[in-house]
């Protein structure tokens, strides 16, 4: 973990209410896709943990949505404008534990942290099947990015504007893998681990955080090695070790 200042090159919408935000700077400390940095919003105490979509040398691209005062803020900034964080936050997804068919699955913006390991196992070799689950067509957001990558895209609404009509998990049935990573909300990944119990998994927990390394103990998760902090042990955990 570092803390270090980046600068906003652009901020922008790519969905109802959802933001892209591509900043530059020091990112020496994130080391796996499905990391997080810990935003520090100008006049509110506690920072805003978000996950890493894609990072190179120069800096990294977040996508968050507005659901409170600080996402609120922060999608009022404007490139060239200064914004600290914590890098290098959580454990991410261990590549070296995904199958040549792997499928990554994502549910609404549990999806951006997906598209960093997808990129990832593509250059690696692997055949990779990305599952994208959303409420409905305003809510959708990277499927084009995946397909660009070679990964085949399936998505799913809940409406059925797009896709099939249903949750992620009724594109099961369409792809074919020997593994999975998965992104989104608690009943989604509950889902999926009960449809796949024979199927290698990890997933990577949505949960409330107050200090995002580990000292406030409010993101506690039960897992079958005890309790275990979801921003400081995970937040990509095994399935099996998960107690839902």
């Amino acid at each position: 973990m570092i803390k270090t200042v980046y600068t906003i090159v652009s901020n922008e919408k790519i969905a109802d209410g959802a933001y892209r935000m591509r900043l530059s700077g020091d990112t020496g400390a994130i080391t796996a896709p499905g990391q997080f940095i810990d935003i520090s919003v100008p006049e509110l105490f506690l920072r805003r943990p978000i996950s890493v979509c894609d990072w190179d040398g120069s800096g990294l691209t977040v996508i968050y949505k507005t659901v409170g005062r600080g996402t609120d803020a922060m999608s009022k900034m404007r490139p060239g404008d200064a914004l600290e964080a914590l890098s290098g936050l959580g454990n991410g997804f261990d590549m070296s534990r995904c199958a040549r068919r792997t499928a990554v699955i994502g549910g609404g913006v549990g999806t951006p942290p997906l598209l960093g390991l997808a990129k990832r196992l593509t250059a690696a070799g692997h055949e990779v099947t990305a599952m994208l689950g959303f409420n409905g067509t305003g809510d959708m957001m990277l499927a084009d990015e995946f397909a660009a990558l070679g990964c085949r895209t399936l998505v799913a609404t809940a409406d059925g504007s797009c896709g099939t009509k249903g949750f992620v998990t009724e594109l099961l049935p369409q792809a074919g893998f020997d593994s999975f990573c998965a992104c989104g909300p608690l009943p989604m990944l509950r889902a999926l681990c009960a449809a796949l119990p024979d199927v290698p998994g990890q997933v990577s927990l949505e949960e409330r955080m107050g200090c995002g390394f580990g000292a406030c103990m409010g993101c506690t998760h039960k897992t079958k090695n005890g309790p275990k902090r979801v921003c400081k042990d995970g937040p990509v955990f095994d399935k099996e070790e998960l107690i839902w």
